[in-house]
């Protein structure tokens, strides 16, 4: 980002004190410092300096125009004008960002002129009193926060509630908001109809700023969200050992709305561990058991997406290991929570309020701060070590996987093999064990849509590799080539 320009303008000898304070706090504040770079005159090398050319070569560069009056008027040109009058006059004339501060009550112990500047001062901006450095400092704090505020640089209220302020309706997806009200209907009992408009929508799920598009709108409904907010993706890599290490065998960048990254994060995981499925002995649907619970999974990608901090320039990774899966989002536990309360019943602290509460009305999250124990209890009952929860230069979830015998293995003893890798390759194992499962049966197992089925079913059949025997309801797959690697 560009450093915000600040010139401050005064009597230098009046008011030394005065700028080596403004000058020090600003270079020192953290806030400060991150938005802000002042000009000095008096820090320019003595052999650089071209006087009033200078000084007016500053105001034109600088954002924010900083004026101290006092009592003091300065050195007089050929005019009868001071460097500082001669400053705020141009100041004026270039449509600056005026803060003027005036030192002290008694307005007749000041110069003619200098007082007659700081009446013309007065029309159209907002002048502050003040008597000593500390006050000053304070006022200027005050004053520069309520700028960064004003050029949403910086919020009062959530990150998910600001403008998208280059965002339209037209960088929305149609299709994406469709499915959502028809998705919250049949979850949540959404209350608007199917046919709502894309205004309506927004409107109700508060996802508009003065009729300007949200960050939480791009964010769950944008044609190219990363467009817009470029961290917002989620990193997936697979690695065989226990460490980071190159090359990586599979490495994944996913795109596209926050319903879609946790969709794509969740099937990149489960891909790569071991599922059983046992037979219909117990019932008429196979039992499936994937190493590590798919609902644990999904709660520690969901939780990543939907409470990270989206102002970081990180973005959320996942990364699978031989011996564990890691989660990590940028971000930290809010005030209230601690990672004990992690394990214990808590509120729900959401980071990204208007976020969550779609995410809450499609099904994707709870609102009772649930999460963290569920998962806890998922993998006491899979028999894995409990969930870790860290705060390190963000938030992480470390799920432990179980190596050596027993990993994947159905617990009724029914076993019928492990399989690891594509979609393509678990649903011709699980055809293999029953050739006759439907394709609902096949996308609850696999936790995907029945369209995701049977795009893979197709592509199997076009390959050669599947086919379909007797009719469409009754009837029963058959391999008909090798396992698809």
């Amino acid at each position: 980002m560009k450093p915000i320009r600040l010139f401050i303008s005064s009597v230098q000898t009046e008011f030394a004190g005065e700028r080596a304070a403004l000058r020090d706090y600003l270079r020192g504040d953290a806030l400060m410092r991150r938005f802000f770079e002042v000009f000095l005159f008096e820090d320019v090398p003595a052999a650089d300096r071209r006087t009033d050319d200078l000084y007016l070569d500053e105001v034109r560069r600088c954002d924010i125009y900083v004026g101290l009056f006092g009592n003091d008027y300065g050195s007089k040109n050929a005019g009868g004008i001071s460097p500082t009058e001669r400053e705020f006059d141009l100041a004026t004339a270039e449509g600056k960002y005026r803060l003027i501060y005036v030192r002290g009550t008694d307005d007749d112990a000041r110069h003619p002129k200098m007082r007659a500047l700081v009446g013309r001062a007065q029309a159209g901006l907002v002048r502050k009193r003040f008597n000593t450095p500390s006050e000053l400092v304070t006022g200027l704090y005050a004053a520069l926060v309520e700028y960064l505020v004003e050029k949403q640089l910086i919020r009062s209220g959530p990150f998910d509630a600001a403008p998208c302020t280059k965002a339209t309706l037209k960088d929305l997806d149609p299709e994406r908001m469709a499915w959502f009200i028809r998705t919250a209907r049949k979850t949540r009992r959404f209350p608007l109809a199917g046919d709502a408009s894309p205004t309506e929508l927004l409107e109700h799920l508060n996802l508009l700023d003065d009729r300007r598009l949200t960050n939480a709108a791009v964010l769950l409904f944008g044609k190219q969200p990363q467009r817009f907010l470029i961290s917002s993706e989620i990193k997936c890599a697979h690695f065989h050992g226990t460490e980071v290490a190159k090359p990586i065998p599979s490495y994944q960048v996913y795109k596209r709305t926050v319903f879609e990254l946790v969709d794509q994060a969740i099937d990149f995981v489960l891909s790569k561990i071991a599922l059983s499925v046992g037979t219909r002995e117990a019932g008429p649907q196979a039992p499936v058991r994937y190493e590590i619970p798919r609902e644990v999974v999904a709660e520690a990608i969901i939780n990543a997406v939907a409470h990270r901090d989206y102002t970081s320039n990180g973005s959320v990774q996942v990364m699978l290991f031989s011996d564990r899966l890691e989660v990590w989002n940028p971000g930290t536990l809010p005030p209230s929570l601690t990672l004990e309360k992690l394990r214990q019943a808590h509120g729900s602290v959401p980071g990204n309020p208007l976020l969550a509460e779609p995410m809450y009305l499609t099904g994707y999250i709870e609102r009772m701060g649930t999460g963290t124990r569920d998962m806890i209890q998922r993998c006491t009952e899979a028999g894995l070590p409990e969930p870790v929860f860290a705060v390190s230069d963000g938030f992480q979830t470390i799920i432990r996987r179980v190596r050596g015998e027993g990993a994947g293995e159905d617990t009724s003893g029914k076993t019928s093999g492990k399989t690891s890798g594509k979609t393509s390759v678990l649903i011709l194992d699980m055809i293999r064990q029953q050739p006759d499962i439907t394709i609902p049966e096949m996308a609850e197992a696999l936790g995907k849509s029945t369209r995701a089925i049977e795009m893979q079913l197709a592509k199997l059949r076009n390959s050669g590799k599947l086919q379909r025997v007797g009719p469409a309801k009754g009837g029963r797959w058959e391999i008909i080539g090798g396992d698809e690697k």
